[in-house]
């Protein structure tokens, strides 16, 4: 597989680096200035053009944080509810071939983290901690109760293992679309480097929910002037889901909030791939989906051969850090959510179904 650029539309995207490595392509454009540390990404899926002020109503609840409201959105009925945690510049709404089917057999959540679509700009930095503490605020304050089955795609796969070391009571199960690790890489100029290679040893900050003053950005109005195709596998999803990425994507307070979670969590993989990892979710029913195929070449420093075979490798440690953890090939591209919904949506249920019943009083 090549990885050249397929498209007059790629472009470095530094908010996007996790999503392409875990795709294993190459895409180059533009640099991103304001980078932490060199990230490569392709071109976004953005369609049609939508003022800023002509904001869609949101489909779920917006639920004050003190001083920043999240995009909640919930469905269905049943227990353990699922959440549904999002990769860099995706939002809620990717998730609805899943959530559609979900929702027929159990209680479904998904949401926009702070910056993202409808959700307002958080507090600083956007640590692992910190997005786990709003999604835990949130669900608290909309009156969901847990225990939860928690996805994560790409980024969101590591911002769920946070949330089970962080509320491991809270958690009775895990679904990894995909996601990225402390050993993953990303590519850039010929080079396969390692994703920790951006830590700088800083220790992680203390969590806050209310807005200090250096936490508002200063952003500029949305602009739509450029529009972008959307690209396959996201012109899958219905007409009216891919004009809500033209929106969402247009939203000045996505780039802010993505280049913070993007220069902290090289902290959280330093840190991971220096202590012992083994069971450290305990017996948690964890199932790690991941990609048959990488789609790497020989182009970079490392043969492509030996890249594939530590990114497999990679995925299936994901899957011991639970006793009760099993590693899936799936024939799928990166996106699975959208490419294979049926499969994604077995593998909750089948987390949903080894989940313990809470005893509720």
């Amino acid at each position: 597989m090549t990885c050249a650029s397929d498209t007059p539309f790629a472009i470095f995207r530094a908010y996007k680096y996790l999503d392409e490595v875990l795709e294993g392509c190459v895409k180059l454009g533009r640099i991103t200035a304001t980078i932490v540390f060199a990230v490569v990404s392709i071109g976004g899926s953005s369609r049609g053009q939508q003022r800023a002020d002509e904001s869609p109503k949101p489909p779920g609840a917006m639920v004050d944080l003190g001083g920043h409201r999240l995009h909640v959105n919930c469905t269905g009925h049943g227990s353990p509810t699922v959440v549904l945690e999002s990769g860099f510049e995706e939002f809620s709404f990717d998730w609805i071939l899943v959530q559609s089917r979900l929702e027929k057999f159990t209680r479904v959540c998904s949401y926009d983290r702070a910056g993202y679509a409808w959700s307002d700009p958080g507090p600083k930095p956007r640590t692992f901690v910190q997005i786990n503490l709003e999604l835990h605020d949130a669900l608290s304050k909309l009156g969901e109760r847990g225990p939860y089955v928690l996805v994560g795609h790409s980024y969101g796969g590591p911002v769920v293992r946070n949330f089970v070391l962080t509320y491991s009571n809270d958690v009775v199960g895990v679904v990894f679309v995909d996601g990225a690790s402390e050993d993953g890489r990303f590519t850039m100029r010929g080079k396969a480097i390692l994703l920790r290679s951006g830590a700088s040893g800083r220790a992680i900050p203390v969590p806050h929910e209310a807005m200090h003053p250096g936490d508002r950005p200063d952003l500029p109005p949305s602009d739509t002037s450029k529009v972008e195709p959307i690209e396959p596998p996201f012109d899958r999803l219905p007409p009216n889901i891919q004009k809500l990425h033209s929106w969402a994507q247009s939203q000045p307070a996505l780039g802010d909030a993505e280049e913070s979670e993007r220069t902290w969590s090289p902290e959280y993989f330093e840190q991971w791939h220096d202590h012992p990892q083994v069971g450290i979710l305990g017996s948690i029913p964890l199932i790690v989906l991941t990609r048959a195929v990488g789609g790497y070449d020989d182009s970079l420093d490392i043969p492509g051969a030996q890249l594939e075979a530590e990114r497999k490798e990679t995925q299936a440690r994901l899957a011991v850090l639970s006793k009760s953890g099993k590693n899936i090939l799936i024939a799928s591209g990166h996106n699975m959510q959208v490419e294979v919904p049926d499969v994604v949506v077995k593998a909750i249920r089948d987390a949903v179904d080894a989940a313990p019943t809470p005893a509720h009083p």
